[in-house]
């Protein structure tokens, strides 16, 4: 942008003789006068040291200042907050996870309008972290730049590929007898070999993957593997590229528009990722001021085929589809069949088409399948409605065949119950458990549920049950599994007034979730239903369960959410 000022804002905060304050505050921890009088440059980074995910950020951070020195700015770090989903699965802790994203992104704003940054590189690395940045990002409207700490390397047991997926599974594997404590010991210490986000395209790679497409995400940066040397000289290149985005006037809004995001949609599509990217793209899309609705999910995935064969579903791991080509590659092939808008401006200056261009295939791979051979004619997301989920709900098909169950509900009204019974072995075949009240309001939190769906595969029952709940999935998750069922239990959807014995249908051609039971029957059980008290009446978990939108709008936390969410004119509180 021609007369874009590189210290738009820095100017407001240490020019002048009014702000010798400030600058005196900054040279007490060793800023000089010709550091103050460059572009001011946020490093907002996210580590922490309770998972791989995030625990190498702080060497990438170095990195990344060194870059913006060397580029003619100066950078000043800060940190913020995560949540791990995998290390808290199944527990109370896994409530505080989804809520991170919306804290990741209010301690951005907060810190990068309190000192009028000029520019921002948010370093990220696990589930939340990831959108929680973007949409930080679309709030402020700085040039920006998103870097992703990169996929872990796969574990190694007994000669095949694993992952925390294959822990999780062998929990259930070892409650149904299948395999020996022994044989889960070695699993769990195979895993997770190094630092790095979970090694499928489970929802970090979903996320940063996709978001390489969208633009924000320099193309190639996200995909290099966490242990891979190259990772520091994209973490340095990204420092530089601020700074370019900085002088050319590009600024966050520029990058996300509505056909940027309808790009990253089709990438989650044709990699089979992860769920939570419709929670996380509507979000998004809600803080870039962009219009968007849920069905528009099932609109890109219908029309897109899946080309990438990634685990939970498929056979590969993140650093496979790196050594195949890339993200690059997968993008490539989606322009050259006319599924992206190619014209849409990225990070770089460059528009996508321009960047993948520069994509190169690795010969004889077998990740990333041509348009024409796909694994599936279309993608990996499904939008189910029906009179069990009026405003929707997700369900991912990757890897699963069949188009239709019908069965008698199980009705837990928590994660845990459900879980117990899956290792008691009091789950059958042809069930549809249906778990509640863990709703974004409900949980509070909308827990992924990695623990039940992980042992309901291990247990041998991955093609012979359902689940459905108000609640959410891990990007690992596979089989028939539809979450964030909308309107939740709590804020009087259909799925509080289930009751065990009750015949579900779940029909995916169709598109529909339905509850066997008459229309007058349902309204009688709705109008007599008391939502259960909240589970928490201070603090954060408290003030989320009231300010939280409906999973079909993003879990999102605004005023503009509270006033619009039609769920709120029920009369319920929580």
């Amino acid at each position: 942008m021609a007369g874009f000022d590189p210290r738009h804002r820095s100017r407001i905060l240490l020019d002048g003789p009014t702000r010798a304050p400030a600058r005196s505050m900054l040279k007490a921890i060793g800023f000089t006068d010709e550091d103050l009088a460059r572009p001011i440059v946020a490093v907002a980074n996210t580590w922490i040291e309770t998972m791989p995910c995030n625990y190498h950020l702080r060497r990438l951070a170095e990195r990344v200042k060194a870059g913006i020195r060397a580029a003619g700015g100066t950078p000043m770090e800060f940190n913020t907050i995560a949540i791990s989903d995998g290390v808290t699965m199944g527990t109370e802790g896994m409530k505080a996870s989804l809520i991170s994203r919306e804290i990741v992104a209010d301690s951005i704003e907060l810190v990068l309008r309190g000192h009028f940054f000029d520019a921002v590189v948010a370093i990220c690395g696990c589930d939340k972290t990831i959108p929680g940045c973007a949409m930080a990002l679309a709030r402020v409207d700085l040039p920006s730049v998103l870097l992703y700490g990169g996929s872990i390397d796969p574990g190694c047991y007994r000669g095949r590929s694993v992952s925390v997926q294959d822990v999780f599974e062998a929990v259930g594997a070892r409650a149904a007898g299948r395999i020996s404590d022994d044989d889960l010991y070695e699993i769990e210490n195979t895993a997770c070999p190094g630092p790095g986000a979970c090694g499928g395209q489970f929802t970090a790679n979903t996320m940063a993957t996709s978001l390489e497409v969208l633009g924000l995400i320099p193309m190639g940066f996200g995909s290099v593997p966490a242990t891979d040397p190259y990772k520091e000289e994209v973490a340095f290149r990204a420092g530089q590229l601020v700074m370019e985005a900085l002088r050319q006037g590009i600024t966050a809004r520029r990058v996300i528009t509505r056909q940027a995001i309808e790009n990253a949609i089709a990438a989650v599509a044709a990699t089979g990722g992860s769920t939570n990217a419709v929670l996380h793209y509507l979000a998004i899309a809600h803080e870039a001021g962009i219009p968007l609705e849920i069905e528009e999910f099932d609109r890109i995935s219908s029309r897109t085929p899946l080309i990438a064969d990634m685990k939970p579903a498929g056979r590969f791991m993140a650093v496979d589809m790196y050594r195949a080509g890339g993200i690059a590659l997968v993008a490539r092939r989606l322009l050259e069949g006319g599924l992206l808008h190619g014209d849409c401006l990225t990070v770089t200056g460059r528009t996508l088409a321009q960047e993948v261009a520069e994509a190169r295939e690795t010969p004889g791979q077998e990740v990333i399948r041509p348009l024409d051979h796909p694994l599936k004619p279309t993608g990996g997301l499904v939008i189910l409605k029906g009179n069990l989920a009026p405003e929707g709900a997700v369900l991912k098909v990757a890897g699963e065949r069949r188009t239709q169950h019908r069965g008698p509900a199980r009705v837990f009204e928590q994660e845990e119950h459900a879980m117990d019974a899956i290792q008691r072995g009091d789950i059958r075949p042809g069930d549809v458990l249906v778990i509640r009240n863990e709703g974004p309001a409900g949980g509070p939190g909308m827990r992924e549920m990695l623990g039940v769906t992980g042992a309901i595969v291990g247990a041998g029952l991955a093609d012979q049950v359902a689940l459905i709940t108000d609640g959410r999935f891990s990007g690992a998750t596979h089989g028939m599994m539809i979450g964030h069922v909308a309107p939740e239990a709590v804020r009087r959807g259909p799925i509080a007034i289930v009751q065990d014995g009750d015949p579900i249908l779940i029909d995916v051609e169709n598109r529909t979730l339905t509850l066997e039971v008459p229309q007058d029957e349902i309204e009688r059980r709705l109008a007599a239903y008391t939502p259960p008290p909240p589970r928490y009446t201070t603090g954060v978990m408290a003030k989320y369960a009231r300010l939280v939108a409906s999973a079909s709008r993003g879990a999102v936390t605004t005023a503009f959410a509270e006033q619009t969410d039609p769920s709120r004119s029920s009369g319920v509180t929580t």
